[in-house]
């Protein structure tokens, strides 16, 4: 047990030995640095410097007077900026830099003295061993800064240039981008503060940032609107045939007058597409498709009642429809590849029936139905209408099932198309006008859908009773006929019927002027109909109104021109019944009103009593005459 105890003795006798060491260092440091503090009370530690003016054992206001006659950079200092081979150079004055010479003498005197007591003495101690400069207290209006920043700003900056196509008639002109440059001032700013609180000359970075142009050069969009300004550009239909439009060619000065130039986004970026302007070329195609664009007609033929076999008598045509959008493509896409002759996109489409078709394959195959009317007294020009409306029924074919439009295949009755001024019935009036006529051809295809047994899908009657077509073969008036009769004035009013069979129609229409007949023809196969049908005749008639008079101007005194005909007001109610093989398919009934119509003359001015003229005449007489 003694040994142990030495050993303890020891190890605290040494602890002792270290406690009162350390005891004595610290009542030296402290007494050191009280003598050190009142050695130097009241002014600046020695080694203490501001912006490299030494200010050792200065008092503040001594060391504020030698700050001030020492340190001249705020006036005679230079701060650089440059961009390229533009420099700009400036005081820290102009650039709002203002020194304080108090202030940074007393954060000089308060170097070493402020925080605790170790920071205090390691300022001390490194001041006294090293040296120290303390950073000048500067004021920095960043306004006047701002401002001189932005007249280099106003040199520096530009804004961003793409590359540019320029079409002058029929000449190319292109431009490369150029770079966006545009100064920042706030980033800038931070450098320059940095820069004047060194207090030495320097160069201050200018901070620009760069905006690239989306499109840099279009050397070959330019090169590619030449390529289609070289040749004038030629438009055709695919698979030309005898008798097609077209070709089309567009001279150079209108390609130029369609080229466009656009910019498209391109996975981030842009590129410039040069094309001919949609909606130009849109425009001038729109002309074209009315041109272009057919429907597929079946071929025409005749029943040759002799062997029983239909023969062609107008070939089919291949529809078309021409497709503009896509020819618009095809159009631009050609025009890059150098190709100045382009086909429109157009679908073909084939018709149901071609000339090689037999009358077997449509079930054509016997007269099925026929039916003729009578035009006694009709003028020239009537029996030209008569004809020119026949014509385009000759021939044709309706499929199984299909709604026939009679307005949908006579066309524009027109003078261009063969068509002549006769007496039609209008706005309550009977008068000339394009087309009077036609109703003969109308009444004529009625009555042969009417007896071949066939529904009819719309028909109007006339205004009033028409001697026409009540006629017999012998010219009289039967009014059997009357209700039986139908208009046409497309496409306000129509004539449809539906073929309700299995099998094709064909119809024939033979006009034979010199014995005023009109005659049509319907070829199938029979499915085993017939017709039965009443007729409750005219009831209640009506006697027309009083012969009108009316002055024309353009008649000579005494002279009477009748102008329209009286004619009875009557209903008619017509009943069909259709049968199949014995057995009712259908019954439909007609029903007509027919309006009493007033017979109207003209007389010529100074005529003093039209009535009695008109008498002499034997025109416009009343009912009772």
């Amino acid at each position: 047990m003694k040994p142990f105890n030495a050993r303890g003795n020891l190890f605290r006798q040494v602890l002792a030995a270290i406690a009162g060491g350390f005891v004595i260092f610290s009542a030296v440091v402290i007494l050191w640095m009280i003598g050190y503090q009142l050695a130097y009370a009241g002014r600046v530690f020695p080694g203490i410097s501001v912006a490299g003016v030494d200010l050792s054992g200065l008092a503040p206001n001594d060391a504020a007077l030698k700050l001030s006659q020492t340190l001249s950079y705020p006036i005679t200092g230079k701060v650089l900026f440059r961009d390229a081979d533009k420099v700009w150079v400036a005081s820290p004055v102009e650039l709002g830099m203002v020194f304080d010479p108090t202030a940074s003498a007393i954060a000089a005197y308060d170097y070493g003295r402020k925080g605790g007591f170790f920071s205090a003495l390691s300022g001390q101690i490194r001041a006294r061993g090293l040296g120290a400069d303390v950073s000048p207290v500067v004021i920095f209006d960043q306004r006047v800064a701002y401002a001189y920043l932005q007249t280099i700003a106003a040199q520096v900056d530009q804004q961003v240039v793409e590359a540019n196509l320029r079409v002058e008639g029929t000449n190319v002109e292109s431009e490369p981008g150029q770079l966006g440059r545009a100064l920042n001032l706030d980033a800038t700013l931070i450098y320059l503060g940095s820069q004047l609180q060194s207090f030495w000359d320097g160069e201050v970075p200018l901070v620009i940032q760069e905006t690239s142009p989306r499109l840099v050069d279009v050397s070959s969009q330019a090169e590619a609107a030449r390529r289609i300004l070289s040749q004038p550009l030629t438009i055709t239909i695919p698979n030309y045939r005898q008798g097609d439009p077209g070709p089309w060619t567009f001279d150079i000065p209108v390609v130029a007058n369609m080229l466009a130039v656009n910019i498209a986004n391109n996975g981030g970026g842009a590129e410039m597409q040069v094309g001919l302007d949609r909606n130009k070329l849109r425009e001038s195609l729109a002309d074209l498709k009315i041109l272009v664009d057919r429907l597929p007609a079946n071929a025409r033929f005749v029943f040759n009642d002799g062997t029983g076999q239909i023969e062609p008598i107008q070939a089919s045509a291949i529809g078309r429809a021409m497709d503009v959008e896509a020819s618009i493509n095809a159009i631009n896409e050609a025009l890059l590849r150098g190709e100045h002759t382009v086909a429109l996109s157009v679908a073909e489409q084939i018709p149901a029936v071609e000339d090689t078709a037999t009358g077997a394959e449509l079930g054509i195959t016997q007269l099925i139905a026929e039916q003729t009317t009578y035009f006694y007294g009709s003028s020239e020009s009537r029996i030209q209408n008569i004809v020119a409306g026949a014509a385009p029924y000759h021939g044709l074919l309706i499929a199984p099932g299909e709604v026939f439009s009679m307005g949908n295949e006579l066309g524009d009755v027109s003078l261009e198309n063969g068509f002549a001024e006769a007496l039609i019935i209008y706005g309550g009036r009977t008068i000339k006008g394009v087309g009077g006529g036609v109703c003969q051809v109308s009444t004529t295809l009625f009555r042969t859908v009417f007896f071949a047994g066939f529904p009819v899908i719309e028909r109007y009657s006339h205004a009033y009773r028409v001697s026409y077509y009540e006629m017999d073969a012998s010219g009289s008036v039967d009014s059997n006929f009357a209700g039986l009769d139908a208009t046409v004035y497309f496409p306000l009013v129509d004539f449809k019927f539906k073929n309700d069979t299995s099998n094709w129609l064909l119809m024939e229409t033979y006009v034979n002027p010199g014995a005023r007949t009109i005659t049509w023809k319907i070829y199938s196969t029979s499915d085993g109909r017939s017709v039965t049908w009443e007729t409750t005749g005219p009831s209640n008639v009506a006697p027309p109104p009083s012969p009108a008079f009316e002055e024309n101007p353009e008649l000579r005194t005494n002279e009477i021109k009748q102008v329209d005909y009286a004619a009875e007001g009557a209903d008619v109610t017509v009943t069909r019944t259709v049968w199949i093989n014995g057995q009712v398919y259908f019954t439909d009934q007609f029903v007509t009103h027919y309006e009493p119509w007033q017979a109207v003359c003209q007389f010529g001015p100074g005529t003093e009593d039209p009535e009695r003229a008109a008498r002499k005449s034997k025109l416009c007489l009343s009912p009772n005459t």
